[in-house]
């Protein structure tokens, strides 16, 4: 079968690899829609990340070079011995954390905190850019009648969002700041709805991402290269959010997001960094804030696919290209280093 396989930051290779042959209690599936991630572009500019090279990675046994691709849908075509979550021709989703099972986060139900953390097309286990995959059976999810494929490729990054908002102190009625509204600061926007938020604010170099925020429900867009993005929230909000997230990994981005809430307020740390970035403690200490860190998502899927259903996490509004699978390097990765317009693209592996 085709795959596209990484091995280096700026190598990655669409081949024939061998398909994955079923065995007891896992599924196999045929891959529908895969979206490219901001996590996907981390590796590919400047991993490796998540991804193994120098030793197989603790959970998937595996080591680059590693099929890509972990925000997917696809059709069941084969079941394992002894699954009985979803039969054949179902259509799902694959929750793709990799976890031991049983270091401390685990034995507590916190598997994204894992201590071997690993995602299913990043640190091993095959991947959504392929044209099968094949995953245990607890990691996937049935989607509800009335999702497409598409849509069903927004679960993962969507629940990323949800969880992020879920796991802030954020309450119906508060003002909300996102900075970044690429493909994951969009889909905040749409979780900060779902929950209630009163005024979300985005702050975003891109006019057309800044254009997308306010098509979601953003209350306002500000572009810091023309004005001061701190001192206009605190206009804005008499005195600052509640809640500010962080989603560019940007580091000068950091100081600000802490800087545009409250005395009291939060900044939830959403990006993964390529580097080290620095704070004022004193202005953490000074106002009582406080900063918090998510990963990923755990005991949301469900939830994600609800909310779609009920019209939250449009596909038609942000899918902005898709290619095939022989494209992916060039319409995909590289695209979405040169061009910043683009919000999510879908890979479909069966062309």
């Amino acid at each position: 079968m085709k795959a596209a396989r990484w091995y280096k930051a700026r190598d990655i290779r669409v081949e024939n690899i061998e398909e994955p042959t079923i065995a007891p209690g896992k599924v196999k599936i045929k891959v529908h829609w895969t979206g490219i991630c901001g996590s996907d572009l981390h590796e590919y500019a400047a991993g490796p990340i998540f991804i193994p090279v120098e030793q197989p990675h603790y959970v998937s046994n595996d080591i680059a070079p590693i099929v890509m691709g972990h925000e997917f849908s696809g059709e069941v075509v084969e079941l394992g011995e002894g699954v009985t979550k979803v039969k054949l021709g179902d259509p799902v989703v694959v929750e793709p954390i990799l976890a031991c099972g049983a270091c401390a986060a685990c034995k507590k139900g916190k598997y994204n905190i894992c201590k071997h953390l690993g995602f299913h097309g990043l640190s091993g286990g095959g991947g959504g850019f392929s044209e099968y995959t094949m995953v245990d059976e607890h990691m996937v999810h049935k989607m509800p009648e009335g999702l497409s494929y598409e849509q069903g490729a927004l679960v993962e990054p969507a629940a990323v969002a949800l969880h992020a908002v879920r796991q802030s102190k954020l309450k119906a009625g508060d003002k909300a700041a996102v900075f970044g509204t690429g493909p994951i600061g969009l889909l905040v926007i749409e979780a900060l709805r779902a929950a209630g938020a009163s005024e979300i604010y985005a702050v975003e170099l891109s006019p057309e991402r800044a254009a997308k925020a306010m098509e979601l429900g953003a209350t306002a867009a500000i572009n810091p290269k023309d004005e001061d993005a701190v001192a206009r929230l605190h206009a804005l909000t008499n005195g600052g959010v509640d809640v500010a997230f962080e989603v560019t990994g940007v580091p000068v981005v950091l100081q600000q997001a802490i800087d545009a809430t409250t005395f009291e307020g939060e900044t939830i740390i959403v990006s993964i960094w390529e580097s080290a970035a620095s704070i004022q403690p004193n202005n953490l200490v000074l106002s009582e804030r406080t900063v918090k860190g998510i990963i990923a998502y755990r005991d949301i899927f469900p939830a994600v696919m609800e909310l779609m259903t009920k019209g939250y996490f449009p596909a038609d509004k942000l899918v902005t290209k898709r290619i095939g699978l022989d494209e992916v390097v060039t319409e995909g990765f590289e695209a979405l280093m040169k061009e910043k317009n683009h919000i999510k693209i879908l890979v479909n592996s069966q062309e």
